[in-house]
């Protein structure tokens, strides 16, 4: 029992149902690892509504998880779900958790890798206006992505992953009928990949069939080149919603951060600040990052990776 995993979880923004979901988590999966909870708990909070106080608790919890990752006092960090204007209200500064990880570990070459059983996606582009997206790609930047999903993907047991690039426009513009990014941008990156002997499929491939090949099992891991490119199918997979009771019945999805220097994961889903509150928030997505951190772990200490 000793030399299981020691998984350090971050409070989260308390007037949702990060707490909840992360003690559901913790009761079910007993003797998996060990358990450190991070973060100051609020008593009676008040559920449902962007709280300043909250916001800043919770990036008090990242930064101190943050730091406790780094100096080796847990194995890997989870994250329960903050609120991005909460947080800022708060005095934090940061569009989300990647960009707030990435900043306290001076981590370069990060990418957010999306999971749902077989389906991983990481992304080019995230946070920006849709207009913005084509100006934010480049060829180094979709190569950077596609190291750093290998890499990850090694982390995750994977020895040699074969790796898809989604094209921007639809069909892949049909030889520049509907654009010239493929030309110009992703096919150029998927080249200089594959001689730098990354395993890549050899030119881009088009969104509305990516996705599947990969839940299929063809790839090993997609990216994506913008947000909602890359969450829809996973989302659409991984998250249930059922008209009677008119609500989320499950939420499956984890988010992993890769290229911080140590193992980082949460669920892929916000606050819910709809269900806060009622003991009737779903564990799944959480019990699925926890797992994935602890054979993330596992995986580097079998590979002798400290």
């Amino acid at each position: 029992m000793k030399d299981l995993p020691l998984i350090g979880i971050t409070i989260g923004d308390q007037a949702g149902i990060g707490y909840e979901i992360m003690c559901k988590a913790i009761n079910q999966l007993q003797g998996l690892c060990y358990f450190r909870k991070i973060g100051d708990k609020v008593d009676n909070p008040e559920y449902g509504k962007v709280n300043a106080e909250y916001g800043r608790i919770a990036g008090k919890a990242i930064k101190q998880g943050i730091d406790l990752a780094v100096t080796g006092q847990i194995d890997a960090l989870v994250t329960c779900p903050i609120n991005k204007e909460g947080l800022k209200l708060g005095g934090w500064d940061y569009p989300g958790h990647t960009e707030m990880l990435a900043s306290y570990t001076n981590t370069k070459d990060y990418a957010m890798m999306l999971v749902h059983k077989n389906l991983r996606v990481v992304h080019v582009t995230t946070h920006i206006r849709f207009s913005q997206i084509t100006e934010n790609l480049n060829i180094d930047k979709i190569v950077s992505k596609i190291k750093t999903a290998h890499n990850g993907l090694n982390g995750l047991g994977i020895e040699e992953p074969n790796i898809g690039v989604c094209a921007l426009n639809p069909h892949a513009s049909d030889g520049g009928i509907f654009g010239d990014e493929e030309e110009k941008i992703i096919q150029p990156a998927i080249t200089k990949a594959r001689e730098y002997g990354f395993k890549v499929y050899d030119k881009p491939v088009p969104a509305d069939v990516a996705f599947a090949k990969a839940y299929g099992g063809f790839l090993d891991c997609v990216i994506a080149m913008y947000h909602d490119q890359g969450h829809i199918p996973l989302k659409t997979l991984g998250f249930k919603w059922d008209k009677c009771p008119n609500d989320w019945t499950e939420m499956d999805g984890v988010n992993i951060t890769l290229g911080l220097p140590f193992v980082r994961t949460s669920p892929d889903h916000g606050v819910a600040y709809g269900k806060a509150g009622k003991g009737t928030a779903d564990p799944t997505s959480m019990i699925s990052a926890i797992k994935l951190a602890v054979d993330m772990v596992n995986n580097k200490r079998k590979n002798g990776v400290k």
